[in-house]
């Protein structure tokens, strides 16, 4: 049931995607506004109390419906039950117009729509932005998203929390930024909790979905850069997954000082340099063709997990 549920959920996606602005999330998102209002005393351990109360408040009642459904036999009411849940939290065509948009619009030569799209997709300052930091950022933006909206989904969704376990994921990586990013959060306690509870619950699938991009791309230089370039992000998942997603594309993801051949230490001028091993990040620099390659990417990486994920159910199946 779980393969058919994230089958048809994805399909039903495909046919009618889910805006990232739809009802239920802008409910949920203002529930997150509240919260924070509610709790938010300068200190750490209210952000921990709104984090377990927000994340208990929207999983145990899915939970307990599933369960239920579950109990009394109604087993298509809870495949459908299943299939609602992924298809609320997956969000793998929330942001795909931008990406496209993006895409047509270097295509044609329209580097100043190009910059507006991704302006208002990462809301960043894009004025007289080169073609090849748009399409880096889009690329970036593409992987890290996909990551968040669909593969993290279907990691803890197939652990035994179900559909608890989708939503446990989509909340707390929200709350990871809402309570930190915003300029007013910055500086305040209350979401460091969220932030340490969003690195571990997203700690492995990180690294599972570094590990598919590296399998159905070059994996050697996936690899390579995942070892030796993805400690130098701020974010130590997103750095696995861009490094990782770059190296198996052969394009350098990152700003300069992350994929730079060698960071050079603040006191260079009493260190002799000439000896020093240099590591260079393999690839090229992105262009309007990685954008192509990005999507192929994502679609193989989701195809693997899709086969894997049927090849375990046969085997449940089988006995």
């Amino acid at each position: 049931m779980t393969f058919l549920s994230i089958l048809v959920a994805l399909l039903f996606e495909q046919l009618k995607p889910l805006r990232a602005d739809n009802p239920v999330w802008a409910e949920f998102k203002r529930l997150a506004v509240r919260m924070e209002q509610w709790f938010n005393a300068g200190h750490a351990s209210h952000g921990r109390l709104g984090w377990f109360l927000l994340i208990g408040a929207l999983t145990l009642p899915a939970g307990l419906v599933y369960w239920l459904l579950l109990r009394y036999n109604l087993v298509l009411a809870a495949f459908a039950w299943n299939v609602l849940i992924i298809y609320l939290t997956l969000g793998f065509r929330h942001y795909s117009h931008y990406f496209t948009s993006i895409q047509l619009a270097l295509n044609a030569g329209d580097e100043s729509q190009a910059r507006a799209l991704l302006a208002e997709w990462c809301k960043i300052d894009t004025v007289g932005m080169e073609v090849s930091e748009i399409s880096r950022i889009a690329v970036e933006k593409a992987l890290v998203t996909t990551h968040r909206n669909v593969f993290g989904v279907f990691f803890w969704f197939l652990m035994p929390l179900g559909p608890c376990g989708a939503i446990l994921y989509r909340v707390s990586e929200y709350l990871a930024r809402a309570w930190n990013e915003p300029e007013h959060m910055r500086q305040e306690a209350f979401g460091e909790f969220a932030a340490k509870a969003f690195y571990w619950i997203d700690w492995i699938p990180a690294r599972l979905t570094a590990i598919a991009f590296a399998v159905v791309g070059n994996f050697e230089d996936a690899i390579y850069a995942w070892r030796n370039f993805a400690h130098r992000w701020k974010d130590e998942a997103i750095g696995i997954i861009l490094a990782a997603g770059g190296g198996a594309m052969g394009v350098r993801l990152g700003t300069p000082n992350e994929n730079a051949a060698k960071l050079i230490p603040s006191d260079a001028a009493t260190v002799d340099i000439s000896d020093m091993e240099v590591d260079q990040l393999p690839g090229d620099e992105p262009g309007v063709r990685a954008l192509q390659s990005t999507v192929g990417l994502v679609w193989r990486a989701l195809l693997l997990w899709m086969m894997l994920l049927l090849l375990l159910s046969g085997a449940v199946w089988l006995g």
